[in-house]
């Protein structure tokens, strides 16, 4: 074989291997692919709806009353509203933000919210109180007893009517009440004051009644409670009056909290699972 014949099939050899190489390299254009991305804080599938709690709630924005992130600096007075910036929270007792602790909504902006037992978020929106309705927040604990979010006829201090509310019971599980001429309470079977983070929402209506779900998941319903009383109040964040109902415990949440939303719709399975999956 001559020289230049020799040379010529060398070329070509090392032109199939640059392009085996390319083809290797570079991505499908129809061929679906997933990978597991990872932070300081956790690791999530980019085949995940979501990717922040932020933008799992902007799909469901327009159903939002008001939505806290709660992601402020420390000495903030004012919580941003994320929903339609016409009910900002404020901040009672101060607010102190973690930014070093793992935290639940890793991927958002922002630190986490403590709670030392003086704390709480209020607002001004004074509404009847709702027959649909979903509430929403992430929260870390080790204290068993202390109201999560729910309403009551009083802005700030202790309300004599209180209801529609999901509070961390005596016993470390997890309970959602509402009041109709009697207590109607579900309530989850695990504990969660274990010092890790979990996500609770809150849903009741007219056609399913009430139902609870922690960590993404089902966990108590029942359908026969679908009225709970009409009366005029406001919707309170880690503090207010819980007398009377099973194993409430203290008035005063302790703990940590990111991510705390309020809609006019029962949110459904799918929504739920996707703003737990965003937010691990």
């Amino acid at each position: 074989m001559s020289v230049a014949a020799r040379l010529a099939g060398i070329a070509a050899s090392v032109s199939a291997v640059a392009l085996g190489a390319v083809l290797l390299l570079a991505p499908g254009t129809n061929g679906a692919y997933s990978a597991a991305i990872t932070n300081s804080n956790n690791s999530a599938a980019s085949s995940a709806a979501f990717f922040t709690c932020s933008s799992a709630f902007a799909a469901d924005k327009a159903n939002a009353l008001f939505a806290y992130p709660l992601n402020e600096a420390t000495g903030s007075t004012t919580a941003v509203d994320a929903a339609t910036g016409s009910y900002p929270g404020t901040y009672r007792g101060g607010m102190t933000s973690d930014t070093t602790s793992t935290r639940a909504c890793p991927r958002d902006t922002g630190g986490a919210y403590v709670l030392d037992g003086t704390d709480s978020v209020t607002n001004a929106l004074q509404a009847q109180g709702p027959a649909t309705f979903s509430t929403e927040v992430w929260f870390k604990t080790t204290v068993k007893g202390g109201k999560l979010i729910g309403f009551g006829n009083s802005q700030a201090g202790s309300s004599s009517a209180y209801d529609r509310h999901t509070y961390v019971s005596t016993t470390g599980q997890l309970a959602f009440g509402t009041y109709n001429g009697g207590y109607q309470t579900i309530t989850s079977s695990a504990n969660v004051a274990d010092g890790a983070w979990h996500h609770v929402v809150a849903t009741m209506s007219p056609s399913a009644g009430m139902t609870l779900y922690l960590d993404g998941a089902r966990v108590a319903q029942n359908t026969a409670f679908t009225a709970p009383e009409s009366n005029s109040g406001y919707w309170r964040i880690g503090y207010d009056n819980t007398s009377g109902w099973p194993n409430a415990g203290s008035n005063y949440f302790v703990g940590s909290m990111r991510f705390a939303a309020v809609y006019k719709t029962a949110l459904t399975a799918t929504q739920v699972q996707n703003h737990y999956t965003a937010g691990r």
